[in-house]
């Protein structure tokens, strides 16, 4: 009876301790996400103004792509509050993939916005006649100049944020600013080459944002994509989980080592080789000792399940 209440204790102890960790992470994904709201609105009405008033088409593009940022960060804070609920009877596992699902939005909303913006300069650049091309005026200038500064910022800021809680949708978050940021030099040389009697420049610049914007949709979807499909982690993280296992007492061996990444969460599926004349309550309190050591060792690890093989 009192190792039935123990286990009970220990797990409402888990469960809240999971609970606590799991508020932290939301509230630390809001904060920055809605940072990252205010600046980029800022940044979009600054920029689009400077475009129209400076003539420029790379900065309204430039512009766009902040307007953008906006819609996609508030994805994010969607996918990241309903990842973050707890599991249920429908769930078991939890909803931590909907993070991956958000970022996948994320990366659609990107891959659109750059093929509008090269749609866009293509059809000037293909026109031939570029006498009629506007030359950008100074305003512009300085606008790519605030926007490379504020966007690197942001990229700096969300991703240190994105490491510290381990979040997929908010380190995708953090390179849509750095997106945003290459797109904003790409806006500058196009503005100051067009300036300097090379109007041509200007579309070719926006072309240039495209790509960068194209590149940035690409790398998100591919590991959300990763994540979505249970793909197993990396060889090192693999033998470090070895190593744990091996490390407890009475462990001979492991025959078995199957991991999966599960959004930003970690499952682990071992069997350990024990010594075949132990009493089952032994080897029981041997796989807890595996099972426990890896779960204080690797704080991703959310689930694992510890087979025993006799030797």
């Amino acid at each position: 009876m009192s190792g039935a209440k123990n286990v009970q204790d220990t797990s409402l102890c888990e469960d809240m301790a999971a609970a606590q960790e799991g508020q932290d992470y939301e509230r630390t994904a809001v904060r920055v996400s809605r940072v990252s709201i205010a600046a980029n609105l800022a940044l979009t009405l600054f920029k689009l103004a400077a475009g129209v008033l400076a003539g420029s088409g790379a900065m309204i593009s430039d512009a766009i792509h902040s307007a953008s940022d906006v819609f996609s960060t508030i994805v994010v804070i969607i996918g990241i509050r309903i990842s973050n609920k707890a599991s249920d009877k429908d769930h078991p596992y939890g909803h931590e993939r909907l993070e991956c699902v958000a970022a996948i939005v994320l990366a659609t909303i990107l891959a659109i916005t750059g093929l509008g913006i090269g749609y866009t300069a293509a059809g000037k650049i293909l026109g031939g006649d570029y006498g009629h091309l506007a030359v950008p005026g100074r305003l512009a200038l300085i606008a790519a100049l605030v926007s490379i500064a504020v966007k690197e910022g942001m990229y700096h800021y969300t991703r240190i944020y994105a490491k510290k809680i381990d979040s997929g949708a908010l380190m995708a978050d953090a390179w849509h600013h750095r997106s945003d940021a290459l797109s904003s030099v790409g806006a500058l040389l196009g503005i100051a080459g067009a300036r300097m009697g090379f109007p041509i420049l200007d579309p070719v610049a926006s072309l240039v944002i495209c790509v960068f914007i194209g590149k940035a949709a690409y790398d998100i979807f591919m590991d959300a994509v990763d994540k979505m499909v249970d793909k197993a982690c990396d060889d090192e993280v693999e033998a470090q989980l070895r190593d744990c296992a091996m490390a407890q007492r009475d462990v001979l061996g492991v025959d078995l080592l199957h991991t999966r990444v599960f959004a930003n969460k970690i499952y682990v599926d071992i069997e350990i080789r024990v010594d075949g004349e132990k009493k089952l309550r032994e080897a029981h309190g041997i796989a807890e000792s595996v099972h426990d050591a890896i779960e204080r060792t690797f704080p991703r690890v959310k689930h694992i399940m510890v087979h025993v093989n006799p030797a």
